[in-house]
């Protein structure tokens, strides 16, 4: 009986032991646990930016423009005299050769001056050949001769206009190119030097751009230029460059036009073309890079910077120092180079190191 009393007395105390052992694991995984949730809980995600690749132009003028395709000459041709259209021979877009018959003019009144003046033409010779003998002879007087002599001048005259009178009735392209615009047609009466239709000459063309005031004086003569229009998806090389001396009032630009070759035709009047300058001489034509003007940050010192993401994918505060502002660009002078990432939106939410997705 004393064994069983003394298991009895000793049974509950083993329980006792066990039960604080257990309570003890739970207690110390729970702590484990909540020490893992802390630690994971102070890992911040990385924080999600947009990021622009750095690349360089060449200079300030290295920007792209919007320009349009000019002819190289347009020639206005008209009738000399008024009258009604009788045909227009020529359609817009039609390429014409010089002497080519482009309209004509009603000729009856033309024609009937020309019966006129040739009869007073035939009138006048036959009255000097009546008074050559008489003349000769010496039997005229000089002073009848004189007149003779005169009115067979006037008549020739006469007949020149009328001559030219009919001709003029038939309007004649004065040079080769294609018909830009055709202003008058058929039954319409024509007015003296009205324009009956527009030659355009686009052998070669001009494109014209408008560049600001600050940017003209870094475009030379030679200046090369690389031009790309949309309408035919072709690109060309710029030729001799020429610049106007009046800027506009309201916009403060420079009228710039570049000469291109057009052997094939293939540009035509009113087309849009993007150019761009490359290769400028002269210090605006070092090689620098632009970046937008709201990446560039200032500290309370009043340098600048900007936010650069490393091989790392963390962002770092880069000091630059900045040159010509190009609308909302900016140029970097040094700081930054060729092919660096800088952050342009989402910097607000940055500090040195942190990690960033883009």
């Amino acid at each position: 009986m004393k064994n069983k009393e003394i298991s009895a007395i000793f049974a509950p105390k083993i329980n006792v032991q066990s039960m604080k052992k257990s309570i003890f694991g739970l207690l110390t995984l729970a702590v484990v646990c909540s020490c893992s949730e802390k630690k994971g809980a102070d890992v911040k995600a990385p924080t999600r930016v947009k990021v622009e690749v750095v690349s360089t132009t060449a200079g300030a003028s290295g920007q792209t423009y919007v320009g349009t395709v000019e002819e190289r000459q347009s020639t206005a041709v008209s009738f000399t005299g008024m009258g009604v259209v009788k045909r227009v021979l020529v359609s817009e877009g039609q390429a014409v050769s010089r002497g080519q018959l482009i309209a004509e003019m009603d000729n009856t009144q033309a024609r009937n001056l020309l019966s006129g003046a040739e009869a007073q033409m035939a009138q006048a010779n036959d009255a000097l050949q009546r008074f050559q003998m008489l003349h000769d002879n010496g039997s005229l007087p000089e002073v009848q001769w004189v007149e003779i002599q005169s009115k067979v001048a006037q008549a020739k005259s006469q007949l020149e206009v009328a001559k030219k009178n009919l001709a003029d009735c038939r309007l004649v392209a004065p040079v080769s190119g294609i018909i830009g615009r055709k202003m008058v047609g058929a039954g319409e009466t024509a007015l003296p030097s009205q324009a009956v239709v527009s030659i355009l000459d686009i052998s070669s063309v001009k494109v014209k751009v408008a560049v600001p005031e600050t940017e003209v004086n870094a475009i030379r003569p030679q200046t090369p230029s690389a031009i790309h229009v949309e309408a035919i998806n072709r690109n060309y090389h710029g030729g001799r460059i020429e610049k106007g001396v009046v800027a506009d009032a309201m916009t403060h630009t420079y009228d710039v036009r570049i000469n291109v070759a057009n052997g094939d035709r293939k540009l035509l009047p009113g087309m849009v073309a993007s150019v761009r300058f490359d290769a400028l001489s002269g210090p605006s034509a070092e090689t620098s890079a632009t970046i937008p003007v709201t990446a560039v940050q200032r500290k309370a010192d009043g340098s600048l910077f900007v936010w650069t993401v490393s091989s790392d994918s963390t962002a770092h505060r880069t000091p630059v120092s900045i040159g010509e502002t190009l609308g909302n660009r900016v140029s970097v002078a040094n700081g930054i180079g060729h092919g660096q990432r800088i952050v342009i939106e989402g910097y607000q939410k940055l500090s040195e190191g942190t990690k960033v997705i883009y």
